[in-house]
């Protein structure tokens, strides 16, 4: 036991598919609704496994809402949904992806992921996800796009989470090519430095 240690879950499907696709597949499409269903029976789950949050990181359309009323009806209505609302299809997930083994087999995921070139279909996701109950939105990745982090936080008022510096999923390839720092195949990196900290003004989560 650690006391005081806040579980925050990933909701999320690919990492148990063979396909490495963030939903059920079926004939080559991704089926949303079907989806929906697994999602909240893993987020229950979650729930009375002991997490203090679930984070949906999946990015089908709806399920914010249908998490929220899986965990409402099942005695969780307090567990608080943090949302993936504005979760680009970028190539600096890759380092993540190879250590997960979840890269996709066939195809790639910008049938559902963010459009890095359309910031006003950022803001309608994230308002979408508000809307259904979730009680924290994210920015992924962060630093590429705080403009759309800043839009977020102008616009909602909503704590946001801004996954960014030191996570392996944003610079654990860059990081890789750094002389001295890590060998060829390294996707791991160390924590040490990094901090989160919350805005007392805005609520804002950072990393």
């Amino acid at each position: 036991q650690v006391p005081g240690l806040m579980v925050v879950t990933d909701v999320c499907i690919d990492e148990y598919t063979d396909h490495g696709h963030c939903g059920i597949v079926k004939d080559g499409k991704v089926l949303n609704d079907e989806t929906l269903e697994c999602l909240t029976v893993m987020a229950r789950t979650h729930a009375e496994a002991g997490a203090d949050m679930v984070a949906p990181s999946d990015m089908m359309d709806g399920r914010v809402a249908a998490i929220r009323r899986e965990l409402d009806r099942s005695g969780f209505s307090e567990l608080p949904i943090l949302a993936y609302a504005a979760k680009f299809s970028s190539c600096f997930y890759a380092p993540f992806r190879d250590a997960a083994f979840s890269s996709p087999q066939f195809g790639d995921r910008q049938s559902y992921q963010m459009d890095p070139a359309n910031t006003d279909e950022a803001l309608r996701e994230v308002a979408m996800d508000i809307e259904e109950g979730a009680d924290m939105v994210m920015v992924k990745p962060g630093l590429p796009y705080l403009d759309i982090v800043q839009r977020v936080s102008s616009e909602f008022g909503v704590p946001t989470l801004i996954e960014g510096y030191g996570m392996t999923e944003n610079c654990g390839a860059s990081h890789a090519t750094l002389p001295g720092k890590s060998r060829p195949g390294t996707v791991g990196l160390p924590y040490e430095g990094v901090q989160c900290r919350i805005d007392p003004s805005s609520g804002e989560i950072q990393i």
